[in-house]
């Protein structure tokens, strides 16, 4: 089934923008004139939520790195919902609902969901196939599992399936690696650490500073678990593969890098190798990110990796990669040559612009709608900035913003820092991708360490027209891992149903795509993980068009 929201035509873009809600169009809204690609509307839309990481009066190790939540439209009314996650501060975790035009209602009593732990990252997933997403929750110490009963509440079903490791959780990704319909989990662990295990590492003035990962000499290793239906989650790390090899882990993205139909793992680790998990298809997973160069830099050199994300940047049909390290380091971007990895990170113009920050949250996505994939990272130091004004952030820095070029693969910094003037700088961490006023423009969520979070929303001027497909599975949840190729004339848009990646965040599961000038999109095809697809010609633009897959052996 195909089913398509109502839309406003645009009025030459720039002029006159769509606005759509779930229960009808809005207000047609004059678009700004600005070169900003943001505006911060957080507050303004009833989102007050501070993350609090203070543990003692000296630096410990989790309060630099996390800075979790995502969106999730639990109600499924077809507006993102955000969940954000607290670390130390007052109220633990929170659930704000989007009303639309009303803006968002704090609901997390009602929810159910005001878990108090030190929370890091999260996962989004249908994994018990009734139809509603759920909630993995990663802390340091145990996960979380929250089941959606579908009528606005959770239930921590965290030890009725198994799960709830108490090691140091970052990010997550739902994922079914056997092929049988279910999802599976994989979680990345940062390091095997305690209060007890903590050092003093005094920067070079003598002062307390936060440890690099290397001072603990505590790498540890990930967790995969299978879905086994009713049985609940099986850790089977050890006969998979996966706890062979220790690290640092953080970023994780689950993509068939090799087009061999099985879904493979990159997990983006902190001073250690990156690793390419590659499905073997009998529930092992083999070490390869050596083999198909994606492991470290031209050097040699082990990066700081942290945030990551997975798109088709140079249309020719298989995944390309971006990992972002530490201040001093380049991003480390890489173009997928048929299973093969090549670092394009300065002939990309990704080079320079990257070193000067320290980027965590991270995103290709088409702000403009011009057919062609932009940049932006969520930014924030480790160390202090020892020249930083008295009483300032020491560890804040300006969010990073680039503009995807139409004649090669390539990117441009914005005019404005990050895409918006006069935002402070901040110690962000968390970017959280999705159309959260369904107009068409994807906004951003942004995660600030010890501020308050700030919802970016798509101001660009002169926006093209765009498509937002919804594809779900047999019981309507979104059907992650389907791709979805939208035929352009010569081009193919090659996109995949996910959430995952950025940086400890989950992501808007529909399926955005800018298409410029078009007004209708010769032809989509979408295929699910199982086999089955279904082809669509003639598609209007500048709408949020729902796709359902075909009757099984159809």
């Amino acid at each position: 089934m195909i089913t398509m929201s109502c839309s406003r035509s645009i009025l030459r873009r720039g002029v006159l923008t769509a606005v759509l809600a779930a229960s009808g169009c809005g207000p047609v809204e004059e678009e700004s004139t600005s070169t900003d690609w943001f505006g911060e509307e957080a507050l303004r839309r009833g989102i007050d939520f501070t993350l609090v990481t203070d543990m003692d009066e000296e630096p410990w190790a989790p309060e630099i790195i996390v800075g979790g939540g995502g969106a999730i439209d639990f109600d499924d009314d077809g507006l993102l919902d955000l969940y954000l996650l607290q670390s130390s501060g007052d109220g633990g975790n929170r659930l704000f609902r989007n009303r639309g035009d009303e803006g968002f209602e704090d609901v997390t009593a009602s929810a159910g969901v005001g878990h108090e732990g030190y929370g890091s990252g999260m996962a989004t997933g249908d994994y018990d196939g009734d139809g509603d997403v759920d909630m993995l929750v990663t802390n340091l110490g145990p996960d979380v599992l929250y089941r959606n009963e579908g009528d606005g509440t959770f239930t921590d079903v965290t030890e009725e399936v198994g799960l709830g490791d108490d090691g140091w959780g970052s990010s997550a990704v739902f994922f079914d690696m056997d092929a049988d319909g279910d999802l599976d989990l994989f979680v990345t662990r940062y390091l095997d650490w305690s209060p007890e295990r903590e050092k003093r590492c005094p920067n070079p003035r003598g002062l307390p500073e936060y440890c690099h990962p290397e001072s603990f000499e505590a790498p540890t290793t990930d967790l995969l678990y299978r879905n086994d239906g009713p049985d609940g989650f099986l850790d089977v790390s050890e006969e998979s593969g996966i706890d062979r090899v220790r690290g640092n882990g953080l970023g994780v993205v689950a993509t068939d890098f090799d087009a061999d139909g099985r879904v493979d793992l990159f997990v983006a680790n902190d001073k250690n190798p990156d690793r390419l998990w590659r499905n073997l298809g009998d529930g092992r997973f083999e070490e390869s990110g050596l083999r198909m160069g994606c492991d470290r830099d031209l050097t040699g050199i082990a990066k700081a990796g942290m945030g990551v994300a997975v798109e088709d940047i140079d249309d020719d049909g298989d995944f390309d990669l971006i990992v972002c390290n530490v201040n001093g380091e380049t991003d480390s971007f890489y173009l997928n040559e048929g299973g093969r990895f090549v670092d394009s990170t300065n002939r990309s113009g990704l080079g320079s612009p990257t070193r000067r920050y320290t980027r965590f949250g991270l995103g290709f996505i088409d702000f403009d709608n011009d057919t062609r994939l932009d940049y932006f990272a969520a930014n924030g130091a480790v160390s202090a900035n020892l020249d930083a004004a008295e009483g300032s952030d020491p560890y804040a820095e300006h969010n990073l913003a680039m503009r995807g070029l139409a004649d090669r693969v390539g990117f441009v910094e914005s005019e404005s820092p990050g895409g918006i003037t006069g935002l402070p700088r901040m110690t962000s961490r968390g970017a959280v991708f999705g159309d959260f006023d369904n107009d068409g423009g994807i906004d951003v969520g942004v995660i600030n360490r010890d501020a308050r979070f700030h919802l970016l929303r798509n101001v660009v001027p002169d926006r093209g027209g765009w498509l937002l497909a919804d594809v779900r599975d047999d019981a309507g949840a979104p059907a992650l891992g389907a791709v979805v190729r939208f035929e352009l004339g010569d081009r193919v848009l090659t996109r995949v149903v996910r959430t995952d990646g950025s940086y400890m965040t989950a992501g808007d599961p529909r399926v955005h795509v800018g298409l410029g000038d078009s007004r209708l999109v010769p032809a989509i095809e979408v295929s699910w993980p199982d086999g089955r697809s279904r082809r669509m010609e003639s598609i209007p633009v500048d709408r949020v068009i729902r796709i359902d897959p075909p009757a099984a052996g159809s």
